[in-house]
């Protein structure tokens, strides 16, 4: 089985130069004007110091017709940050590409590396990406801070109803529990979170990722090379042969993929994955017109966790809202189709939501960190039916799965919004 690719190279980068650089910066404008006064040489560390203290997860270096931009994605969202002159753009980018192992004379093709920054508090892993574009290279920095791979069900925003149904899940001996929803939604997050709470001395735990995120003590993880034909298709027959209890893939983007996760789940195996849907009662038509047998998948898929991520309002700076007659109608609607148990509490509160005004705190965006916002669908016998039957709609689950007691995505933001843990006006944009 192939291993793991090392880390390329560790940056030596000072605490306290990072140290120094938080302290310079308060927001873009601040950035801005320490960019002038930094040399070339330090150039990396700045943008590094900024990003942590900004706590943004991507560092992009863009070269367009007339100037640099320095961008930055702070919970989901992409800002400009900064420009950099031209000059100083090329010294920065062959440093980027020393740091990480890539050819400096390479200019036309893209590239993949990475580097560790070593930090008393934990390791930051980062991933670049080069890319060639009309007017010079795009260059991508991912942030991975190995001290924040231990998020609990709570901080994820797993609480309450949602975290007993998946609890009751994941302590199953045997089947296929599917996490969905677009890229950059904290899919792999919350498996890790899952891994975390199943890792016991025990119980093995193989993973097959593409890339390996965030290192797990106790926990085998092989990472997929598609030179060496090593895919999520090939690895997973060779992890099954290395006598795991859990097994978590990556994706499942493919027939070949799906069809050794369901015969691994029917034979004894605990397997975690993910897919691409809009929500979970959309998991179902995907695998079957990927080509799984339905008598296949309805006994061995026990449930599946729809996710968006939403930002948090900016407690230092958040306040109370007044709804507008649309929209507060629109909010007693999603209330009003809840599961009875959850409608009758929600109704017993006053309906309050809050915004945030802007901080220095959360760089004036009125949010800072980001929950998520989750429904779990769980197989029953009148979905098993549909899929055994071949009538299947996304919207027949779904119906099924409220009339079961799920509670949808939407439905779980309001929720949150209630708590003035996010905004209502946050949900909408992410679930529309």
């Amino acid at each position: 089985m192939p291993v793991i690719k090392p880390i390329s190279k560790d940056v030596e980068v000072k605490p306290e130069d990072l140290e120094k650089v938080k302290a310079g910066v308060s927001d873009f404008a601040s950035f801005q004007a320490l960019l002038k006064k930094t040399s070339t040489t330090d150039l990396v560390t700045l943008l590094l110091g900024v990003a942590m203290k900004l706590d943004a997860s991507d560092l992009h270096v863009e070269a367009e017709a007339d100037r640099i931009v320095v961008r930055v994605r702070l919970d989901g969202i992409l800002h400009e940050a900064a420009t950099l002159e031209k000059d100083t753009y090329k010294q920065l980018v062959s440093r980027i590409k020393l740091f990480s192992s890539l050819k400096i004379n390479i200019t036309d093709k893209p590239q993949d590396g990475r580097f560790t920054i070593k930090l008393t508090g934990g390791d930051i892993d980062v991933r670049v990406s080069t890319i060639p574009t009309v007017y010079g290279e795009s260059i991508v920095m991912r942030l991975l801070d190995q001290s924040r791979k231990g998020l609990n069900f709570e901080q994820l925003g797993l609480y309450g109803d949602a975290f007993e149904k998946l609890e009751r899940q994941i302590e199953r001996p045997n089947g296929m529990v599917i996490t969905t929803g677009p890229t950059g939604s904290g899919k792999t997050t919350t498996l890790y979170a899952i891994l975390e709470v199943l890792n016991k001395p025990g119980v093995k735990i193989i993973t097959l990722e593409d890339p390996v995120e965030y290192k797990l003590a106790g926990i085998n993880q092989s990472q997929i090379d598609h030179s060496k034909n090593y895919t999520f298709a090939t690895g997973l027959r060779s992890i099954l042969r290395q006598d795991p209890d859990i097994v978590m893939v990556g994706e499942i983007r493919d027939l070949e993929t799906a069809d050794v996760a369901i015969q691994a789940a029917l034979t004894g195996h605990l397997l975690f994955s993910t897919i691409h849907t809009n929500n979970a009662a959309g998991t179902i038509p995907r695998f079957l017109s990927m080509g799984v047998k339905p008598f296949l998948l309805s006994p061995a898929l026990n449930a599946v966790i729809g996710q968006r991520l939403v930002r948090r309002v900016c407690e230092k700076c958040k306040y109370k809202i007044e709804l507008t007659a649309e929209i507060k109608k629109r909010v007693e609607e999603i209330i009003e189709n809840m599961p009875d148990v959850v409608k009758n509490e929600t109704k017993k509160k006053d309906l309050v939501f809050y915004e945030g005004k802007g901080c220095e705190a959360c760089n004036q965006l009125g949010y800072k960190g980001r929950i998520g916002i989750y429904e779990i669908f769980m197989m029953n016998p009148a979905v098993e039916q549909m899929i055994l039957s071949g009538q299947v709609s996304e919207y027949e689950i779904e119906k099924a799965a409220i009339a079961d007691g799920m509670v949808t995505m939407v439905q779980d933001g309001v929720l949150k919004s209630l708590e003035g843990v996010t905004a209502l006006a946050e949900v909408f944009r992410v679930i529309e």
